[in-house]
C-alpha cells in the first residue's frame, strides 16, 4: 500500500497531457489492496492496512513530493480509503461479486480525486485551459481538467481491476480476524 501511494504522489506531479497525470495509473491499485483485504480479513483489518499505509505514505510523500501534495494526498487517501472500506463492507453480500469492489472504488475515487486536486493545486497558479465544446468554452485551471481526466482513468481502472480481484478472490478464502 505504501509503495502504491508514494509512487502515485510522485507521479501525480507529471502530467501526461492536459487531462491526466501519471499518478492516475497507479493509485487505483490501492483500492484493489483494500478491497481484497476487506474481503479476506474483514473491515477492521482493512482499516489497519489503510492506517499503516497512510502513516508510511505520508512520510515518504514528504520526501518525494511537495508539502502541499503530501498534505492533499494524506487527507484524500484517508477519507477515500476509509469510505471504500465502509462501502465495500455494506455492499459485499448484495448483488453480484463485482458490485462491492466496483461501486466502492468508483465512489471512493471520486472523493479522493476531488479532495486531492482541490487541496494539492488550488492557489498554485496553474495555467488556465479552455474546456468545453465548440461555441461553449470556459477557461478553467489546469488542475480541474487534470482531476476530471484522472477520475476518468480511475473509473476505467476500477473496471479493469475486477479481473485481478476475481482471480485473487478465488485464491483467497475469507478469514475473518
Amino acid at each position: 500500500m505504501t509503495v502504491i501511494v508514494a509512487a502515485s504522489n510522485y507521479l501525480v506531479q507529471f502530467p501526461v497531457n492536459d487531462w491526466v497525470t501519471w499518478g492516475a495509473f497507479t493509485y487505483p491499485v490501492a483500492f484493489l489492496v483494500t478491497d481484497l483485504t476487506n474481503r479476506a480479513y474483514g473491515p477492521a483489518r482493512a482499516r489497519q492496512v489503510v492506517y499503516v499505509g497512510f502513516a508510511l505514505a505520508v512520510i515518504l510523500s514528504i520526501v518525494l513530493a511537495t508539502p502541499q501534495i503530501a498534505l492533499a494526498s494524506g487527507a484524500a487517501f484517508l477519507a477515500a480509503q476509509l469510505l471504500d472500506v465502509k462501502l465495500f463492507e455494506r455492499l459485499q453480500h448484495r448483488g453480484s461479486w463485482w458490485t462491492a469492489p466496483l461501486v466502492s472504488s468508483s465512489v471512493a475515487s471520486a472523493v479522493d480525486t476531488a479532495l486531492f486536486f482541490s487541496i494539492a493545486f488550488i492557489g498554485t497558479g496553474m495555467p488556465m485551459v479552455a474546456m468545453g465544446a465548440a461555441g461553449f468554452e470556459v477557461s478553467v485551471p489546469l488542475w480541474v481538467t487534470l482531476g476530471l481526466g484522472d477520475y476518468a482513468v480511475k473509473l476505467l481502472l476500477a473496471l479493469s481491476m475486477l479481473i485481478p480481484f476475481r482471480v485473487l478472490m478465488q485464491l483467497t478464502r475469507p478469514q475473518r480476524v
